[in-house]
This record gives C-alpha cells, structure tokens and sequence, in this order.
C-alpha cells in the first residue's frame, strides 16, 4: 500500500518486527496470570493473531490449556514467529498460516490446514483480523480504500465462518472482534467504523442462525488498546494522548482485552450467545 494505491505513506500498514519497536511494549498476559484449563482439548483459529489482541488472545488460549492454536498472519513472520514461541511455551501446538484474508479462496484454503492439523475439527474460531486508514474527510475515501477494508474487516468474517462450519461441532464458539466506534462512532474511521457496526449486526444475526447447532456466537468490542495498529496508522500527537479520554484515562493493554475472549469461547459463557463484551476504559454503550 503506498501512495499509487491512493494511501498516503504515514499509513502504511505495520511492518515485520513493529511490535519489538514500540515503547512501550503491549503487555501480552499479565504476570502471574494462572489458567484454570477452560479450553482444554479445544482447537482454535484466530485470524490477524501476529500481534496485538490477536497475540494477547493466543496465549491465553494456550494457558488456558487449549490442544491447539492455528494463527492466520500476513507477512509479519518475524511476529507471528514470536507468537508461536510464547504459546508453546505453555505447552500448547501452534501452527501459523501466512495469507492474505482479502484473497476470497484463502479463508478455505487456511481453514482447511487448520483442521487437517488438529484432526479435522476446529472448536473455537476468533475472527479478528482488520485493518483501518484513518481520513480526516469522507471525500479522501477512495474507492479502493473501502474495499480493502471491508474485504478484510467484514467480508473475512463471512468467509472464515462458512469454511469453519464444516468442521465445528455442537460446543462450539465463534468470537468476531468489533470495536468501541461500533457504537460512538469515529470521524477520522469512517469505512473502519462502518465495517465494525456491520460486525456488531453479524454477530447477532449469526448467532440466531447457529443457535439450533449448538455453535455460540459472540462478539469483542474493544475500546483503544495499544497495539502495533495505533503507531502504524496514527501519527505522533494522536499516539501520545492515545486512550486518554476514556473515563479510566488511558489506554488499555492486550492482557486486558484477551480473557473475554477466554470467557466466551470457554463453557462459562454456555448461556450466553448474540451478545457482545466492552473493554473499554469505561465508556458507556448500549448494547
């Protein structure tokens, strides 16, 4: 993505290694964070899982005893390779994907070797991968632009979900990530914003659908998290107040964010479905 592609090159999208260059680090799981074997034996598949909340959710599969953790990455190896490292630590198998999830045929093809790697079933499936180019005017969207996003942000969500199916069996979950612009809104994210309110209507309607197959649908809403994603599209003075105007005053951390994750695609959330989480500072929003 560079400027021929109508992106200007303060948005280019986080290079191999960015994690490593951020200061400070996200915290991935906080120390002394102790499983309590909710997803043992499950097989997982976590789209956009290099870095970030995808990493953060990663690891507390694994030490939540998960037997497997797929991750779905594009071109960040150096990344993706760190993570692998982190969820074998705790004992769990790790299989990174490389593929682009805006290639309409890769979501199968992923899906495909993640089954065929955990003996032809997949129990929890976390559609998180997305990206986002802020604007500060609807006229600077190009068209490309809300392709792109949508492609990644939404229709990935579609395609992982048909493909999953045929592998996911009653106790299964699906755990989509949306955001807290889902619901107040973002002038600088407009197509970003629209592709997670479009989330928020898919995780409730999904869930309807696979309710009577006994698979569980939920959703994530983050409020600002800091991760790779805020210095690669943000520049240096919306960086340095990142967070700061949640009620809680800050941002929040990965470590934060990826035990809803857990809840929900554990059997603790059994009852629950077509619902939606907020870490978010402490933002109100109605759900």
């Amino acid at each position: 993505m560079s400027e021929e592609h109508g992106f200007p090159p303060q948005q280019q999208p986080k290079q191999p290694g960015d994690e490593h260059r951020m200061h400070p680090e996200p915290e991935i799981i906080r120390p002394g964070y102790i499983g309590s074997k909710r997803l043992e034996q499950k097989h997982c598949l976590i789209t956009g899982g290099d870095s970030g909340i995808g990493r953060a959710v990663a690891v507390h599969f694994a030490a939540e005893s998960a037997a497997s953790v797929a991750i779905v990455y594009r071109e960040e190896r150096e990344d993706a390779e760190k993570t692998r490292t982190l969820v074998e630590e705790r004992g769990t198998r790790c299989l990174l994907i490389e593929g682009d999830v805006e290639d309409p045929g890769f979501p199968r093809r992923s899906v495909d070797e993640a089954a065929a790697a955990a003996g032809g079933r997949i129990d929890v499936l976390v559609n998180n991968a997305a990206v986002q180019w802020p604007q500060s005017s609807i006229e600077d969207i190009t068209l490309e632009q809300i392709e792109r996003t949508f492609r990644t942000n939404i229709y990935a969500y579609f395609l992982y979900t048909q493909a999953v199916l045929r592998f996911m069996r009653s106790g299964g979950a699906i755990v989509n990530t949306t955001s807290v612009t889902a619901y107040r809104g973002s002038p600088g994210l407009l197509d970003y914003s629209a592709t997670k309110g479009a989330i928020v209507s898919f995780t409730r309607s999904l869930a309807q659908s696979l309710v009577g197959r006994g698979i569980r649908v939920n959703g994530v809403a983050p409020g600002p998290i800091w991760t790779p994603l805020i210095p690669a599209t943000f520049g240096p003075d919306k960086v340095a107040s990142f967070g700061k105007d949640t009620p809680m005053g800050r941002a929040g951390q990965p470590s934060e964010v990826a035990p809803c994750y857990v809840f929900l695609a554990s059997a603790d959330a059994s009852y629950i479905t077509g619902q939606v989480l907020h870490p978010n500072g402490g933002d109100f929003v109605t759900t």
